[in-house]
């Protein structure tokens, strides 16, 4: 089930939060609960990028990429996940969250997000969005980042950002598409 109370309660917690610029970075506190781990006892793989959520949604609204979205008709859809898990988080542990835009290109935005128990990374995602708008499909980024403020141009993306990007691009769409039936 998807969090719907804590996800209000961040966005409660963070209304009045100090308005971000694009490339700043949201920080938040959460806590592992009984319905949020497997059966090893430690935080589920899945319900991990659930919870990725819970900065994701703030940082856009203290951006104020929500809001532009919202006001032009737009839509903000996940495309695309890497994943590193490192560190355990298990039951009523509290994490800190930190969320952060990288950058985008000619399809979509760039975001990176991580974990943390004191100073230990527990995990750490790349993520790729797009923007849409209805059936019109993926529009370009720089229409955000203009909207934003920011010049269509990205900054440069790190190169470790660039090879996830030709590696994904290598995947074959749909998969499995050559299997024998």
């Amino acid at each position: 089930m998807y969090p719907w109370f804590r996800m209000a309660k961040e966005l409660w917690k963070f209304r009045k939060a100090p308005k971000l610029a694009p490339f700043d970075t949201h920080v938040s506190t959460h806590r592992c609960w009984p319905w949020d781990i497997d059966p090893f006892l430690e935080l589920n793989n899945g319900r991990t990028l659930t919870l990725y959520d819970l900065g994701r949604l703030p940082f856009g609204n203290r951006t104020g990429m929500n809001q532009l979205a919202r006001q032009k008709g737009w839509g903000m859809a996940v495309a695309g996940v890497s994943v590193r898990y490192r560190r355990r988080i298990t039951t009523f542990q509290r994490f800190t969250m930190k969320t952060r835009l990288i950058g985008w290109d000619a399809r979509f935005t760039y975001l990176e997000q991580s974990i943390w128990r004191g100073g230990d990374c527990a995990s750490h995602i790349l993520l790729r969005m797009a923007l849409t708008r209805g059936r019109n499909g993926i529009l370009p980024p720089a229409e955000l980042a203009q909207a934003l403020g920011l010049p269509g141009e990205s900054p440069a993306l790190p190169d470790w950002v660039m090879a996830w990007i030709e590696a994904d691009a290598q995947r074959p769409w749909p998969p499995m598409a050559d299997a024998p039936s």
